[in-house]
């Protein structure tokens, strides 16, 4: 099927039904987009997959790629490489097929063993913190999400990111490196502030030091962004 024909619904398989493959899945379906199904393999993931996506068939791998115009392959960064490799090895993939990972250190480089077979790249990463659980859905509405793709289907990746509510930003394939290690220092240190500041409140018997400290957390947050975006807004200081 060629681009011009997309105009329509595509029909989305998820690879990966950890935190983030079901809540993209439920957010295309949110749009019109058709759920062709789900790849799923403990029995956590497979429960996941029911709770959000109700009535979307579980399959096998390869069963999702088939039936997919748009595949979404929501694994773990550290086994997106291998996976792709292994379904070029099969002949899996199809041309004309939409090929969309979530990992936040790769852009469409990863997918070339796809796009030797006639796939379409995309690299979309979500910049959010999941959960699992269908409060994402709201979350993600005004996130931003990494955008690399060839400028020809740019704008697809950037359609998808809109119709999930989303804002995209492009983020070069050269600076995918740089973009993730800003996302894992935000993360990582934002969080282990939190466990330890909160540790210390409930070893001197604080109750729900969480409470306690959320609104010091998120306006100490509120004006760090602030700052970052020279915003001179008085209600940050």
């Amino acid at each position: 099927m060629s681009t011009q024909e997309r105009s329509g619904r595509l029909g989305v398989g998820i690879v990966g039904a950890g935190l983030v493959g079901p809540i993209i899945g439920a957010a295309l379906a949110g749009a019109g987009h058709a759920i062709v199904g789900i790849s799923a393999i403990s029995e956590a993931s497979r429960e996941r997959a029911e709770a959000i996506l109700p009535g979307v068939p579980i399959l096998e791998l390869p069963q999702v790629i088939e039936r997919s115009e748009l595949v979404i392959l929501a694994v773990p960064a550290a086994e997106l490489a291998q996976l792709v490799e292994g379904l070029a090895a099969t002949r899996t993939w199809q041309a004309g097929q939409l090929v969309l990972h979530t990992a936040a250190a790769f852009g469409t480089g990863v997918l070339a063993p796809a796009m030797a077979q006639g796939a379409i790249p995309l690299a979309v990463h979500p910049i959010m913190s999941f959960t699992g659980t269908t409060i994402d859905l709201s979350r993600m509405v005004d996130s931003f999400f990494a955008v690399t793709a060839p400028a020809p289907v740019l704008p697809i990746g950037q359609a998808l990111v809109v119709e999930m509510g989303g804002e995209p930003i492009v983020v070069e394939e050269s600076n995918r490196a740089a973009f993730a290690e800003a996302i894992s220092t935000a993360v990582s240190f934002s969080t282990a502030i939190v466990d330890q500041a909160t540790g210390i409140l409930a070893s001197i018997g604080v109750d729900a030091p969480g409470r306690v400290l959320g609104p010091l957390v998120r306006s100490s947050v509120e004006n760090a962004l602030g700052r970052a975006s020279g915003s001179s807004d008085s209600s940050l200081l």
